[in-house]
């Protein structure tokens, strides 16, 4: 392969703050003069050749993809600012651009003139033109001019007070400082990556707020005290973002008043897989009923957990289960029924063979090869990867390219994601644009003790973001809009979700694992510890998720603002079982909210249904036959949204999809909670 060029060059990297805004200004003024020239068009001469919007559309995101991402990853201030200003002033335009009643009327002129003249569309075109129209309702183009003039107004404040509320989390440096006495438990080589000062004599420990320094800190603290204070900073780390949230939701509910929709979350849903918001809320409320009992036992085991520990060391003992309990005795619950230590498995897993195992497995499984290129990127621990068909033998068969930013820094994007930079499409020419997807995530780094080594579920985290990856890779659409993981919200997690399973298999376990000093995989009985793991207080687990998705659709079906704190800190406890202790504005840190799940994180729950239906269906009974992984690839990769995601489905299934497998995972037995019937 790399004798073969690939037919189109990575993107440059080395953008000064001047360029990103410039060239983002440049890509908005040619974009709105192909609007204008289509909005000038003469009805009768409106079709679909002389509508291009899906290929403006899609060379507008090859330019604003990259320079919108610096704001996520960039070590520049400079750099963060401009690329944040830049979104700015995308988000304002696409605004303006959604509300254009001259393009609405073109895009309407078209679809009755292309009726008319009795052409055939290909099934992706009618579904372009059927997306476009349906665009134009819901952004409010059937509105008198007073009312789409508010709305408008209305629009852009929301988003540009949902990009203040997201620049904040990656601006976030507050850290939480402790004595070594009061870090007792947390493992050394853990301990040993704090930044650690000295005051009036005594050593100070400072931790930041990344998961690889606070989640130890939940996990392995002795005292009561510390993991509460931990929590406490945790959940107050984003207060800035309090008063924004607020306003967010308000301007969401006029939003949905003006253009006649009860609920903001009945707009959003209206174009998902669950249809509606009542939808979601049965869906959450009969799986609710079923975790439930399964949660309370959890959470009398771990009770007891907690008593005989504080009986033992003295400590008082108020019979309640707080927040700050639950890792800690979640742990400890694990290590004393499956003697399996979370820090032991943890040493079989160096990020030096983790990472390129699970390259190999993938690549082995799907017909692709990564060739690691050295090129512009915009960290020197990015990783840059040109994508290959197997035995590619001409450009033809390029795929794309993959960058892996793995490690914390400041400032950087704190939890694990993968960003679609550029989409894959058919080009004017005939010739095609491909894609570059990049995954960015936050492992421990080495420390002086030992090297970079991930928790098992950190391994699972990367196994599920490598399946966006490959989703946004080996998606081929014609057409941007359709391409890899543009499909419907509720249905995004799924393809990753399934791929999870992978890290539960005895085979996969062994082949990606080696002790760090000895270089041995996993012996067979710490696999059989960890897969027997997988389900240990899964109903506290998945309380926890309800949670979230309780609160989400909540606040997205109110007709009136409410004191939201108070609202998170007890439908955190009455749904998730843990007692909290002061009130602490944790709805400030749901990224999720303003990050395009909004009315919308009842999916990674929804999805569950799907991923564990496409695995116990196809997958389980060989994982990593490549002849599935070719079937995986062409029913759910391929197409991406350009079709309805229930026919990916059917056709990978080989029947329509079930709540069964899903239900045999969690309970062992079926039911009727899944997918409601609109499926």
């Amino acid at each position: 392969m790399s004798t073969i060029k690939p037919p189109q060059a990575p993107p440059s990297w080395s953008h000064s703050a001047e360029d990103i805004v410039r060239l983002t200004k440049e890509a908005l003024a040619k974009d709105k003069a192909l609007l204008d020239q289509i909005a000038a068009l003469p009805p009768k001469e409106c079709n679909f050749s002389s509508l291009p919007m899906a290929l403006s559309d899609a060379e507008f995101s090859v330019v604003i993809g990259p320079l919108s991402f610096y704001k996520n990853v960039s070590p520049s201030k400079e750099l963060r600012d401009a690329s944040n200003e830049a979104e700015a002033l995308v988000r304002d335009y696409n605004v303006d651009a959604s509300m254009r009643l001259d393009v609405f009327r073109a895009k309407q002129h078209a679809e009755a003139n292309i009726k008319a003249s009795g052409r055939k569309l290909s099934p992706e075109e009618e579904r372009l033109v059927e997306k476009s129209l349906l665009d134009g309702k819901r952004a409010g183009l059937a509105l008198p001019e007073k009312e789409r003039t508010e709305l408008m107004q209305l629009q852009k404040d929301l988003s540009q007070t949902c990009l203040e509320f997201s620049k904040n989390f990656n601006e976030e440096k507050g850290v939480i400082t402790f004595t070594l006495e009061e870090l007792k438990g947390v493992p050394p080589d853990v301990i040993s990556g704090f930044t650690k000062r000295t005051v009036d004599g005594k050593d100070l420990y400072d931790v930041t707020h990344k998961t690889p320094d606070i989640v130890p800190i939940f996990k392995y603290a002795e005292n009561p005290d510390t993991r509460q204070r931990a929590y406490d900073s945790y959940e107050s780390r984003l207060e800035i973002n309090e008063p924004l949230l607020t306003k967010v939701l308000d301007l969401r509910r006029r939003i949905a008043k003006l253009l006649e929709y009860q609920t903001w979350a009945d707009y959003v849903t209206e174009v998902k897989m669950v249809k509606t918001a009542k939808n979601v809320e049965e869906f959450l409320a009969d799986l609710e009923q079923k975790l439930r009992p399964v949660g309370l036992l959890d959470r009398e085991r771990l009770l007891a957990l907690k008593k005989e520990e504080h009986e033992k060391k003295g400590l008082a003992f108020d019979g309640e289960f707080y927040l700050w309990d639950y890792r800690y005795y979640d742990r400890i619950y694990i290590e004393r029924t499956l003697d399996l230590d979370d820090a032991l498995v943890k040493e079989y897993f160096p990020v030096t063979v983790v990472v390129p195992t699970i390259l190999e497995i993938y690549q082995n499984l799907l017909g692709v090869k990564f060739e690691e290129i050295k090129g512009e990127t915009w960290h020197p621990e990015v990783q840059q990867f040109a994508v290959w068909r197997d035995n590619a033998k001409t450009e033809d068969d390029f795929v794309g390219y993959c960058y892996l930013d793995l490690f914390p820094r400041e400032s950087k994007y704190s939890h694990a994601a993968v960003w679609s930079l550029l989409p894959g499409y058919d080009r004017a020419d005939g010739k095609r644009r491909y894609p570059l997807a990049a995954m960015v995530a936050n492992l421990a780094k080495p420390t002086p003790e030992k090297p970079a080594l991930m928790r098992h579920d950190d391994v699972v985290t990367f196994f599920h973001e490598m399946g966006h990856v490959f989703h946004g890779l080996l998606s081929r659409t014609t057409f941007a809009r359709f391409h890899g993981t543009r499909v419907a919200r509720d249905f995004v997690e799924a393809p990753s979700q399934m791929l999870e399973n992978w890290c539960w298999e005895p085979r996969v376990l062994e082949k990606m694992s080696s002790h760090y000093q000895r270089k041995e995989p996993l012996s067979k009985e710490l696999i059989e510890k960890i897969i027997k793991s997988r389900y240990v207080n899964i109903g506290l687990f998945y309380l926890r998720q309800l949670f979230f998705g309780k609160f989400d659709i909540k606040v997205h079906t109110d007709k009136d603002a409410s004191d939201y704190t108070a609202l998170w800190n007890g439908l955190r406890e009455s749904v998730s079982l843990v007692k909290g202790g002061k009130l602490t504005p944790g709805q400030a840190t749901f990224g999720h909210i303003t990050g395009g799940y909004d009315a919308g994180y009842y999916g990674y729950m929804y999805s569950l249904v799907f991923a564990a239906d496409m695995y116990a269906t196809v997958f389980k009974k060989d994982p990593l036959d490549p002849k599935l992984g070719q079937k995986y690839t062409e029913c759910i990769l391929r197409p991406g949204g350009s079709r309805e995601e229930t026919d990916s489905l059917k056709e990978f299934l080989g029947r329509p999809p079930n709540s069964d497998a899903f239900l045999n995972a969690l309970f062992g037995s079926t039911g009727k909670v899944g997918p409601p019937s609109s499926l």
